[in-house]
């Protein structure tokens, strides 16, 4: 179809505030490099110096293509006279090569409101004095906002005394010359804060104060603050929804209380689990971030799904992503850690492809990871080497910050299933209007034809290229230029428009539900609740005001339930924190896997306030219904083994019906899954709502869960609840509404759903925490609720 495109009204209401904000912040002016050319980094029209290690032979100059473009007599230092935009190596043989860049320079200087971002990790990686370089480097790209972390511990190593100079505060003090606009995170608590220094202080008034001290200490140098990074995922702590909104509340009314001007973000998601996310957004948080924050390293396809679910409980915040990529791997010399040529072209040519697809999904901020040498196994990261000069990639981003300076998406050219893969976006290259499309070849070859004669266009490096209308395409981006007045007339599917802005206004009172560690189910975002007759779990209410308030408590659960405060009418002094012990009577037991609590609060003139928490009861109604037997589970043919690493596994089916399972993962992300292969059809329950058994752990321990395989070759995953005891026969349920997709390890599923009657194998299996593990499974079969 043809369209006119024009920004949703709130998403342009939002970007002008968040622009006027950080333009009275940040000057900018032409970013000039510095005197010693770090990185060996130059612009258009410069002469080109670069130092040389040691020796005795000569070198080649070659281009990105490998072009020899002269032969260069060795020496300390050597000029290379004015290069053509690009990227360069000398190289000799035997010897590692040395790069350089030549940019174009920029004709404006980069607007406050660009999207294109980078993540540095300044203050971990660098040392004070190696700063402003790096920083240099990320201005003379073009780039908007860096994104640093920071260790709390460091910035306060006692309760309420705040360290002298720090790292951190050299990388702000450089950051802000360097006219960039620095978002700043942490992960971990300090030892003083809580016992587990991977999850959130107990004791919320910790993060408060500190994040109104940064806040206030910062003012004017970092804009914005994450509270916590990737909450979401075991490795930084593992937590609910709910216990990342309560997060959230109190680290914003501290980031508002220390710089009003500042903007407080939302502490950011790992994935898209719809179970978190739907938790966070069930306890009201969204008065609580200025934007809405999420990361990604998902391949192109995966795009729109991910993006939809963020932006379902985005309440219509402007989107942030504070770190993407689509990473690579380094093969040969693990002291090098290098790419291959042919790797090299493929990690710079995802550069401009990762922040097309994520602008054009409505990303009003988008960090790619990362800008320095960083690697995690055999996946390298970093777009400059450790010396700081650069890979191609970084090239690439330059060429990103210059054609998409302050992007805003207009569409997708063309049919989804079409050849070229290409985006439209409203920009100001080079500090003019215009129309930039940005497309490549999906497979091989393709071409684009364009509605208009372009202006100019540019390779993914940013040189010169043909501007014909009929855009010949390869696997590497093409930027196009057209006039501003060719936009309607692009046959386009218009962006994903964005979520109307829910109201709100955040109230001082704060409330948290406060869980053992490692009672948190993170696939359903949900605590388990012990089968006792009425447990109950401490939930605190704060007073983050000036002034002390009186309120009530009212709290609900599921049909059958009855859910008490022990405390209903009560009074907080300010900076106070009250306990109020809540028990959870669950009658004769739970129908569902995962049930809703909910306590509101009503404070008076200090607003209302909400907490919602979902609970994994122990004592479970589905965990005993009969069902059909999953076919085939009996039979030996129809299992087979699949375990991690080198290691060893055995499926043996026993006479009494039994399937017992020994392993030996191997590797550092230890699993074994056995697999059933299921017959066409599958028999599967019409209207099952969960796959049933019983498992008795004999050795070992683990994270049990249930895998089902579509036949297309999508998975999705769900936790056995309750999880299997040591010794014991237990009866589980892995509940089929609380399954999620194995985005990073799965094939793509173009629903994005699980189909029942498609799934042609499943897995009963373990991620194992001990070398070995055995179990056995009994009455595997589909359950279904009474009604």
């Amino acid at each position: 179809m043809v369209a006119t495109w024009v920004p949703a009204a709130g998403a342009v209401l939002a970007a002008m505030t968040m622009a006027t904000a950080a333009a009275s912040q940040v000057r900018r002016s032409l970013p000039e490099p510095l005197p010693e050319r770090p990185g060996n980094v130059f612009l258009v029209g410069e002469e080109a110096r670069v130092k040389l290690p040691p020796s005795s032979s000569s070198w080649r100059l070659t281009d990105y293509e490998g072009r020899t473009l002269r032969t260069v007599e060795a020496a300390a230092s050597v000029a290379l006279g004015k290069l053509d935009a690009g990227f360069y190596r000398l190289e000799r043989e035997g010897a590692d090569w040395v790069s350089l860049a030549v940019l174009p320079r920029l004709k404006a200087p980069t607007p406050t409101t660009s999207p294109i971002c980078i993540d540095t990790a300044m203050s971990w990686f660098y040392p004070a004095d190696r700063m402003p370089a790096v920083y240099s480097l990320a201005a003379l790209a073009g780039v908007n906002r860096t994104r640093d972390r920071l260790t709390w511990g460091n910035m306060e190593p006692s309760r309420g005394t705040f360290a002298g100079p720090t790292q951190y505060d050299a990388s702000a003090d450089a950051a802000a010359r360097a006219g960039l606009q620095s978002l700043q995170v942490m992960h971990g608590s300090p030892a003083w804060a809580g016992p587990v220094g991977k999850r959130f202080p107990p004791d919320l008034r910790d993060a408060y104060r500190f994040w109104k001290a940064m806040a206030k200490r910062w003012a004017g140098k970092v804009q914005a603050f994450e509270p916590w990074n990737e909450a979401d995922i075991d490795g930084f702590g593992g937590h609910t929804g709910a216990e990342m909104a309560a997060l959230q509340k109190a680290s914003y009314l501290g980031v508002r209380a220390g710089n009003p001007a500042a903007t407080a973000c939302l502490n950011v998601f790992a994935f898209h689990n719809r179970n978190q996310l739907q938790d966070l957004a069930d306890n009201m948080a969204w008065p609580y971030f200025d934007t809405y924050n999420l990361h990604h390293y998902e391949g192109l396809a995966g795009y729109p799904r991910l993006y939809a679910d963020h932006r379902a409980v985005s309440a219509g915040r402007p989107m942030w992503v504070t770190e993407c990529a689509m990473p690579v791997q380094f093969t040969g010399s693990p002291d090098r850690q290098e790419l291959t040529d042919e790797t090299l072209r493929d990690q710079s040519e995802r550069i401009a492809k990762v922040f097309a697809a994520s602008l054009h999904q409505g990303s009003a901020a988008t960090y790619y990871f990362i800008l320095g040498h960083y690697v995690e196994g055999q996946t390298q990261f970093g777009i400059v080497r450790k010396d700081l000069t650069p890979r191609p990639a970084y090239v690439a981003l330059a060429a990103v910050g210059r054609l998409l300076a302050d992007a805003k998406p207009l569409g997708r050219v063309g049919a989804f299933d079409a050849p070229a893969e290409a985006y439209a976006f409203s920009a100001k290259p080079d500090g003019k209007p215009a129309v930039v499309v940005v497309a490549w070849a999906r497979e091989g070859r393709a071409t684009l034809a364009l509605p208009a004669q372009p202006t100019a266009a540019y390779d993914h490096l940013g040189r010169p290229a043909s501007a014909a209308r009929e855009v010949e395409l390869t696997a590497a981006p093409r930027f196009v230029l057209l006039p501003v007045s060719a936009a309607g007339a692009l046959s386009a599917t218009p962006a994903p428009p964005a979520p109307a802005r829910l109201a709100g206004k955040p109230s001082s009172v704060v409330l948290q539900a406060l869980w053992p560690d490692g009672s948190a189910n993170l696939s359903v975002s949900a605590h388990k609740l012990p089968a006792t007759d009425a447990p109950s779990v401490p939930v605190f209410v704060y007073n983050f005001g000036a002034k002390t308030v009186s309120g009530t408590l009212r709290a609900t659960g599921p049909a059958g339930w009855k859910v008490t405060p022990s405390i209903e009418r009560l009074t907080v002094p300010p900076m106070g924190r009250v306990e109020v012990r809540l028990t959870i009577d669950t009658g004769a037991g739970a129908v569902r896997t995962v049930e809703k609590v909910r306590v509101e609060g009503a404070f008076g003139p200090a607003g209302k306030a909400t907490l919602a928490f979902r609970v994994a009861p122990e004592r479970s109604a589905l965990a005993g219904l009969a069902g059909p037997a999953l076919r085939g589970a009996g039979e030996q043919a129809a299992w087979s083994s699949m375990v991690s690493g080198d290691g060893r596994m055995s499926v043996t089916v026993e006479a009494d019906g039994g399937i017992l399972v020994d392993a030996e993962p191997g590797g550092a992300d230890k699993w074994a899954y056995p697999k059933l292969d299921l017959p066409k059809p599958n028999g599967a329950l019409t209207g099952a709502d969960a796959l049933a058994c019983d498992v008795e752990l004999l050795e070992g321990a683990g994270t049990f869960r249930a895998i089902f395989d579509e036949a297309n070759g999508a998975s999705y995953v769900v936790d056995l609840m309750p999880q299997p005891a040591p010794g014991a026969r237990v009866k589980t349920v892995g509940l089929l509404e609380s399954v999620i997709h194995g985005a990073v390890w799965s094939k793509y599923d173009p629903n994005q759903r699980l189909d029942l009657p498609d799934v042609a194998s499943l897995k009963v299996g373990v991620n194992a925490g001990t070398t070995r593990v055995r179990y056995r499974i009994r009455n595997l079969r589909w359950v279904r609720a009474q009604k």
